[in-house]
């Protein structure tokens, strides 16, 4: 169909006169002192994460795929290395490990999408380093049961919150589980900047210190060069935007668990809907439904001008660069055929939720 859709799955417009005058101010101070990369804003945005999750330090650079491969250079994998990860995520997990040199190993998934920890005995071997789990769709993985299997084996545990930002288990944040935590902060996240950006937690001084290392090419006072790296940096226009969106987050929080709040009610009888446990605080990056009939649903959205989405159609261990490995994935194979992500982005108004909801319970009820 053509769009506009009559329900859009996200929208990146700023509609809020408010919030687009304050963005807009904070890229004029930006331009006025001209400190484009690494300005004061960068490091003002560094220090308000860590304090916000808790940690010693938060290191801003360039996006949440860069976010995974300076954590994973920082913590020194490389080539002969395993690393395991869960078989949903989007690629760039699994690219992150690739590019270090080291092999990703995919772990099957748990109803909640996340890693499964009782399959990770299965996954580990010899070789294997380290463990990441993903919050997927904006819900914490379960890290005491993976926290346990890491120190039993004495492997590092980097996560990749890149969906979470927001998110709690146990009143802890997404990002405080792990020796490192990697976040994207794309327009389609729920922190979201008006571009790329991301950045990593951490608590000891030397990871920090080779991070801001491998962030500029890898040198040492911009000059020398210690070790290969990329240019990773996060530029200042959006640690400045990010810094506005930050003041206005909690609003955009209570708005999305509203709007999950109404899809739970209205949706459990007829799919399965996302659950949230008694100990989880969930982000609702995605709101996931699954049922046996997801393509006819989708296409019957899809007619009511309703934009859905599938995050993501081809589990990493069957692309093509990854299916040589073999991967062993049964739940998510099965799981993988009933997922669909429906509109709950903080900028829909209650007409329109209830249009979604109208929709899918029309589609059962014909």
């Amino acid at each position: 169909m053509t769009t506009p859709w009559k329900v859009s799955f996200l929208d990146l417009s700023v509609h809020d006169d408010e919030e687009r005058a304050e963005l807009l101010a904070a890229v004029e101070r930006v331009l006025r002192h001209g400190r484009i990369v690494l300005g004061p804003e960068h490091h003002q945005l560094e220090t308000r994460l860590a304090q916000h999750h808790g940690r010693a330090y938060a290191v801003g650079c360039g996006s949440g795929s860069q976010a995974l491969f300076l954590a994973f250079r920082a913590a020194g994998l490389g080539p002969g290395d395993e690393v395991i990860v869960p078989a949903l995520s989007y690629i760039a997990t699994a690219n992150a490990v690739s590019l270090t040199g080291a092999t990703p190993v995919f772990c099957d998934i748990g109803d909640d999408l996340n890693l499964d920890p009782k399959d990770l005995a299965r996954c580990r071997t010899e070789k294997t380093k380290a463990v990441v789990p993903v919050h997927f769709t904006g819900k914490i993985a379960d890290m005491a049961a993976i926290n346990a299997f890491a120190l039993e084996h004495d492997l590092r545990v980097i996560e990749d919150a890149s969906q979470a930002f927001g998110a709690k288990r146990n009143g802890k944040p997404a990002g405080t589980f792990g020796h490192a935590a990697c976040f994207s902060m794309n327009p389609m996240k729920v922190l979201a900047a008006c571009g790329e950006a991301g950045f990593i937690l951490c608590d000891e001084e030397v990871f920090k210190e080779r991070l801001v290392t491998l962030r500029y090419n890898g040198t040492v006072n911009r000059e020398t060069c210690v070790e290969p790296g990329p240019n990773g940096r996060l530029d200042t226009l959006q640690a400045a935007m990010l810094l506005v969106r930050l003041d206005r987050f909690h609003l955009l929080e209570q708005r999305r668990r509203a709007i999950a709040a109404y899809y739970h009610e209205r949706l459990a009888p007829y799919v399965r809907v996302p659950r949230e446990d008694p100990d989880c605080h969930d982000i609702y990056y995605t709101y996931t439904i699954q049922t046996d009939r997801r393509d006819a649903l989708l296409a019957h959205l899809t007619e009511q001008g309703i934009e859905c989405k599938i995050q993501h159609p081809i589990l990493m261990p069957h692309q093509p660069y990854y299916a040589p490995l073999n991967s062993s994935v049964p739940h998510a194979d099965q799981v993988i055929k009933k997922v669909l992500c429906i509109p709950a982005n903080e900028k829909l108004t209650d007409a329109q939720i209830e249009v979604v909801a109208d929709a899918i319970i029309a589609f059962f009820e014909t």
